[in-house]
């Protein structure tokens, strides 16, 4: 890994925001699920959550999108587990879901800890998904078509989230866990050799501070 790389990828996690993210509602379609990421990826989040039962997101689905190199896919048996887990996380779960409550999405607070629940474009958020959300919110249409496709969404509601973030100075310094973040620039700036380690149940070696690996590599 060149020192220059080594920099991008710490300019990268000094932006990372461990307390957005978005559960996927029945999102399955390979190119919704790669463009929902690469969205999460380009706003700074760490982690999105997707369900695999009832048709949801697949082990091969989470492995083969491209842009979870960088965003982690965190993949739940069940809505309710995720959330659950969610729950345990403190935030605010809005669902992009059109009902008689729901409000225009810009004018929710996004710097306070929050996941936004997405469905797919042809079904939506599921009625369970919506009933256990905190709120509902809409992005306005004011054309014929009814919606939009679940990545645009997604793109649309996380820059916004961005803009209130970065308004608010929640990208100008480090919020992972320390730990954390030394283990994720370590994967990923040596993935085959962090793989390695972890199949020997190793501790990773340090980086020095051009991004060079100090010490020996275990056996």
């Amino acid at each position: 890994m060149t020192p220059e790389r080594y920099e991008r990828l710490r300019a990268v996690l000094d932006r990372r925001q461990p307390d957005l993210t978005v559960l996927l509602d029945r999102v399955h379609k390979p190119h919704n699920l790669s463009a929902v990421l690469r969205t999460c990826d380009a706003v700074g989040i760490w982690e999105a959550h997707g369900v695999h039962a009832g048709g949801g997101i697949t082990a091969h689905d989470a492995t083969s999108a491209s842009s979870g190199k960088w965003v982690r896919l965190r993949i739940h048996s069940s809505l309710a587990d995720a959330y659950a887990v969610l729950r345990t996380q403190g935030v605010q779960v809005l669902a992009a879901h059109l009902s008689g409550r729901a409000r225009d999405f810009r004018t929710v607070d996004y710097t306070a800890p929050t996941a936004i629940v997405l469905g797919a474009e042809k079904y939506g958020v599921s009625p369970e998904g919506a009933e256990h959300a905190d709120a509902h919110i809409v992005i306005p249409m004011l054309g014929m078509v009814p919606s939009l496709n679940v990545s645009v969404a997604a793109a649309v509601i996380l820059f916004e989230a961005q803009r209130q973030r970065a308004a608010a100075g929640l990208y100008d310094t480090p919020r992972l866990d320390p730990g954390l973040y030394a283990r994720t620039l370590f994967e990923w700036g040596y993935p085959e050799i962090a793989e390695h380690c972890r199949q020997r149940g190793a501790e990773y070696p340090p980086l020095g501070a051009d991004g060079a690996i100090l010490g020996p590599l275990p056996r």
